[in-house]
């Protein structure tokens, strides 16, 4: 029998903790959907089990009762079944992890859903409004007001229980370094902004809308309960409320745009990040400064630090960062640090972008 002489092994080389700066100030991403995704995926799942129900029966309600309002608030109905089904798949996908080709991840998978949701929201009530229109140009149609007055009492009750479902009120958020649950710190004048997830967001929105749909379609049953020779309101409310609904998108449609277009996020001013990155000891001038969000919550900042030749670039990175995560709740910052040369003032991609 032959024996071999086997050298032992190398040790494996243990895991060093990184000092508490630059990227690795959390060096263990939290994985899976965070606290507040994971409230907003409860939330859009409860809300569209009870708007699959209500939207069923208004489609029944609306048929017997002959109401094309009835039939406009289930066709909204409809349009946020599909609109939070969508929201929970972009939920799903916002968790999967970054890869080289989606450096990010899937963040904006969220905002891209809420601009379906605007979007069919639009569509739909695109066609409403054409068929109201026919109704006031004919009126060839009967509707039956005990119906019509039934079904709409049950579809107000039913936007009020999403709307509770929905509604985003809770302790403020805490500023945590992945600014997923961040509240910003430093916005100016005006109160703190209400920032939540963006698609339990649009679909309140929606259900808003709708909820003022179906007032105006309970108030223009009961006319036509006591009153059948004003049938007229039945298209009329239709087309009124409608408008409503579209009108309340706007706000969800700024937001989504914004991030789509890489704009500053709306929580945080170019000129206070600036005079920040220029506080640090040692910063003589900062360039390519650039602010966006992934998503409402989830923002980004890179910049150029031009500093002195005596400074210390480590000691500059560390406290710029700090600065900036501390102070404004960024998700992520990247800074490039190089010795301050004179002819950077009269550079013309070091100069700063002109106001909006």
């Amino acid at each position: 029998l032959f024996t071999e002489h086997s050298e032992p092994l190398p040790e494996e080389p243990k895991p060093v903790e990184m000092p508490f700066h630059h990227c690795h100030r959390d060096p263990l991403p939290q994985q899976g959907l965070t606290p507040e995704r994971l409230q907003a995926r409860r939330q859009l799942y409860a809300a569209c089990a009870v708007c699959f129900v209500f939207m069923a029966g208004e489609v029944v309600g609306g048929y017997l009762a002959h109401s094309l309002a009835i039939m406009t608030d289930a066709a909204h109905l409809l349009a946020d079944v599909g609109s939070m089904m969508g929201s929970l798949f972009s939920l799903w996908l916002s968790t999967r992890p970054a890869t080289r080709t989606m450096t990010f991840g899937w963040h904006r998978s969220e905002t891209l859903g809420a601009l379906a949701s605007v979007v069919s929201l639009w569509m739909v009530t695109g066609i409403l409004l054409y068929l109201a229109f026919i109704r006031l140009l004919h009126s060839d149609y009967h509707i039956e007001g005990g119906a019509m007055l039934l079904t709409a009492s049950i579809a107000v009750c039913a936007n009020l229980l999403m709307a509770f479902v929905l509604h985003q009120a809770g302790p403020p958020h805490s500023h945590g370094s992945r600014g997923a649950e961040y509240a910003p710190l430093e916005e100016g004048p005006g109160e703190p902004l209400p920032l939540g997830n963006t698609s339990v967001r649009a679909a309140f929105v929606h259900v808003l809308g709708d909820l003022l749909q179906s007032l105006g379609v309970l108030a223009a049953s009961i006319l036509i309960y006591f009153k059948p020779q004003y049938k007229a309101a039945d298209p009329i409310s239709t087309f009124l409320f409608s408008i409503c609904a579209l009108g309340s998108t706007a706000p969800t449609l700024r937001d989504v745009l914004r991030i789509l277009m890489e704009g500053t996020p709306r929580s945080v001013g170019f000129e206070p990040v600036r005079d920040t990155l220029l506080s640090v000891p040692g910063v003589r001038a900062t360039h390519e400064l650039h602010l966006w969000a992934l998503t409402l919550t989830y923002h980004v900042a890179s910049a150029h630090l031009a500093i002195d030749s005596t400074a210390d670039p480590e000691a500059v990175l560390a406290e710029a960062s700090s600065r900036l995560y501390s102070r404004f709740g960024f998700s992520s910052c990247t800074l490039q640090v190089e010795q301050y040369q004179p002819e950077m003032a009269q550079c013309l991609r070091c100069q700063e972008p002109p106001q909006a």
